[in-house]
């Protein structure tokens, strides 16, 4: 399989073109057929109209074709429409660098099926032509430049003219490709004794102005400016009145559509004008749908990207709730483990203090039934008590009579029968109350022998 390199020099060397530029556009838009390029190359040559000229000036037009072959352009048989690609000097796109090369839409534009041989960078070192750069011009400057170029044709011929906008040259050409619409450019010789006639009768002339306003973006620019200058040098401007239609271009290039050289009337300029536009029209048809198409895509990839944000923030305030709601549930099941904790602890503590609660009276419960001996017989010196509880339940048991009250009250709590450590003895008949004052008191000496009948009263 040939490549790419091969396929370029075997192109150039069929057709002639020696720029290598070109012929890669060429070739790009017929995909890298060789033969197709070739062959849509051969079928459709017709004599160059790159420059439309008086016709009372032939000697002019031979002037420029000797002069465009001393200086080595290559001109080649062009189907349709026919222009060149022509290279800005760095001191015009300084201001905008980048500009043309990002446009949309430019490789439909370049690959338009239109055939072009590229002129060289303009005003670039000192080896091209003898020419020398001169200083940059910054987008201020270009644009001051305009808008004195504006204000000088108003004041000059009146505002019935072509609506020059102004601003520098770049700005011009964005507006256009944003536009999606040609540059029409007029370059004007303020010394040349045909100038102020075009202005006034052709340029002013209400049809053409109006035709120019509705379906181009116009710039005009001084050749004493610093910028029209520039451009009077890279559209190769050989006579005046000078008018062009190009438009943005690859690599930091214009595509020279067409170029009008030497005085037109209306109609001529009106008759050229309307054949460059009907046929860039496919050009300009297909830029602007790419356009559209961008911005749609543009459009719809924002709304994506809107979609999926909104979508993600929702997905992560639903992680963040979610994430919350978890944290306040493991705190409630911390907090509820802990509050089980606490009371199983409590139950445990309680349970604990009741056992031994229970144990030490039991303890004393045994103690003091031991402290009260065994249970004597009857005899005159024994003393029969009967003692009823709270709960209706009576006990009995015999005591010595020379026992101490503190006897009946140890007997008591030896049963179990109170839960109650607080609590006296009574007698109803007469109420007397053996409180634990009288503890050492004897039965006898308290006056409960030989028998008596007391009753538990709780405090």
């Amino acid at each position: 399989m040939v490549d790419v390199a091969d396929k370029l020099a075997y192109f150039q060397a069929i057709t002639g073109l020696e720029d290598p530029d070109l012929c890669t556009e060429i070739l790009q838009a017929h995909g890298w057929d060789l033969e197709l390029a070739i062959s849509s190359f051969t079928s459709s040559t017709q004599p160059s109209a790159s420059t439309t000229t008086s016709d009372s000036h032939p000697r002019d037009s031979q002037s420029r074709s000797e002069s465009a072959s001393a200086s080595g352009a290559v001109t080649a048989p062009q189907p349709g429409l026919a222009w060149k690609l022509v290279t800005l000097p760095i001191s015009v796109i300084s201001g905008s660098l980048g500009l043309i090369s990002g446009a949309v839409g430019l490789g439909l534009w370049v690959a338009g099926g239109v055939l072009s041989y590229s002129l060289g960078m303009v005003g670039l070192g000192s080896g091209q032509g003898g020419e020398s750069s001169a200083g940059l011009v910054s987008v201020s400057a270009a644009a001051s430049e305009a808008m004195d170029f504006v204000a000088a044709f108003e004041r000059e011929y009146g505002t019935r003219g072509p609506n020059f906008v102004g601003e520098g040259f770049m700005d011009a050409l964005q507006r256009s490709r944003s536009a999606f619409k040609l540059l029409f450019v007029y370059l004007h010789s303020p010394d040349h004794p045909d100038s102020p006639d075009f202005c006034q009768r052709t340029l002013c002339s209400e049809t053409l102005s109006a035709f120019v306003n509705e379906n181009f973006v116009a710039w005009g620019g001084s050749i004493r400016s610093s910028e029209g200058f520039k451009m009077s040098n890279s559209l190769k401007a050989s006579r005046f009145p000078f008018c062009a239609v190009v438009m943005p271009a690859t690599n930091q290039r214009i595509a020279l559509l067409q170029q009008v050289e030497g005085p037109k009337s209306p109609e001529e300029m009106l008759t050229i004008l309307q054949r460059v536009l009907e046929e860039s029209a496919p050009v300009l048809v297909a830029a602007r749908l790419d356009g559209e198409e961008r911005r749609n895509n543009m459009r719809l990839r924002e709304e994506q990207d809107a979609a999926y944000r909104a979508a993600l923030e929702a997905d992560q305030a639903r992680e963040r709730q979610r994430r919350e709601e978890q944290e306040r549930q493991e705190r409630e099941a911390a907090e509820a483990e802990r509050k089980r904790k606490e009371e199983e602890e409590a139950r445990e503590r309680e349970a604990r203090e009741a056992a031994e609660k229970e144990d030490a009276r039991a303890r004393m419960r045994q103690e003091k039934a031991m402290s009260l001996g065994d249970e004597p017989e009857k005899g005159p010196n024994v003393t029969q008590v009967l003692v009823r509880f709270p709960n209706g339940e009576r006990k009995e048991r015999r005591f010595p009579s020379t026992a101490p009250i503190r006897s009946l009250y140890d007997y008591v709590d030896s049963l179990g029968c109170l839960e109650v450590e607080d609590y006296n003895l009574v007698s109803n008949f007469p109420r007397v109350i053996y409180s634990k004052e009288k503890l050492s008191s004897t039965l006898k000496e308290a006056g409960l022998h030989p028998q008596a009948s007391l009753f538990v009263e709780l405090n």
